[in-house]
């Protein structure tokens, strides 16, 4: 896989570069034949903690844009050419895996872009941007965020649960995610005894759609599958609509779970709930799973 990406972009990069070259008499004063090259080989996220939880991600790409133009997607770290000499407007947007999925990149829709209006391209060169830091749009809306900082969850069990989600211990326990924001997260442990986990947000929430985005971000760390989805609240109750199913993983990863698409078909549901579900696989005497900084966000663009 990974060598059939590094074929795909150098030969995505031929593509841009012909193209360029085609159009160039339109897009340039003068003729431009020798490419400049960007290097971003790590971006940054920003978050103010008490409002926004913590700064986790897995911004995985970056996309590219010169004069409003997109110029590619580039998995990172990247180095790539673009033939354009002088001050342009470059615009780049951070890149996520919607659910989790590597053929569903996708711009984050709820972070804002860097744009430099005069950066300069320097032809033959190579220009490290290495401090990119990203933030999120300052009209987005926090609904939901569970960090698992203290016994207070705003995780329910449902009356069939057979466990709870509890805050790891003692402080600081290496499994936690940890972080100088973060001593905790939420432990769920299965047994033979106690197979099944089904827990929902302990509140409803009245989610916008149409064209906003609506997403759970989420850290997650488990050696059991979780599915992941939402209730739609109708008058004729409460209907679980299955959206992800969080994959094996020993060490901690971030997810965008992309809820834009369910919101989008119940418009006329009251509100929404998130909900997690578990049961110990074939074979297994135990399973543990681990959340953290769960965040249900979105962006009302009505």
């Amino acid at each position: 896989m990974a060598r059939f990406l590094q074929f795909h972009n150098s030969f995505f990069w031929v593509l841009i570069i012909f193209s360029i070259v085609s159009s160039s008499c339109n897009k340039f004063d003068g003729d431009v034949t020798v490419p400049a090259f960007l290097q971003i080989d790590t971006v940054f996220f920003a978050t103010d903690v008490a409002l926004q939880g913590e700064n986790s991600h897995e911004i995985s790409d970056v996309w590219v844009y010169v004069d409003d133009q997109q110029m590619g997607v580039f998995e990172l770290p990247a180095k790539f050419p673009l033939l354009f000499n002088g001050k342009h407007r470059l615009e780049i947007r951070p890149g996520i895996k919607l659910n989790g999925i590597s053929s569903t990149r996708s711009p984050y829709p709820l972070m804002k872009p860097i744009v430099i209006d005069d950066f300069e391209f320097f032809p033959d060169s190579v220009q490290k941007l290495n401090s990119l830091t990203f933030k999120y749009y300052s009209n987005v809306t926090f609904a939901w965020i569970e960090s698992f900082e203290n016994n207070n969850l705003t995780i329910q069990e449902t009356q069939s649960s057979d466990t709870v989600i509890k805050l790891t211990s003692p402080a600081n326990n290496p499994e936690a995610y940890l972080s100088s924001t973060s001593s905790y997260s939420g432990q769920i442990n299965l047994t033979a005894e106690k197979p099944y986990y089904n827990a929902w947000s302990f509140y409803s929430y009245a989610l916008p759609g149409l064209e906003s985005p609506v997403l759970l971000e989420m850290d997650f760390k488990t050696d059991n599958y979780v599915t992941v989805g939402l209730f739609v609240h109708t008058e004729g109750g409460y209907k679980p609509v299955p959206l992800v199913v969080l994959n094996h993983s020993d060490e901690w990863n971030h997810i965008y779970i992309n809820f834009t698409p369910t919101v989008g078909l119940n418009p006329f549901a009251i509100d929404f709930k998130v909900f997690f579900e578990a049961g110990l696989e074939n074979g297994k005497a135990k399973s543990n799973i681990y959340f953290d900084n769960v965040k249900l966000i979105y962006r009302d663009n009505n």
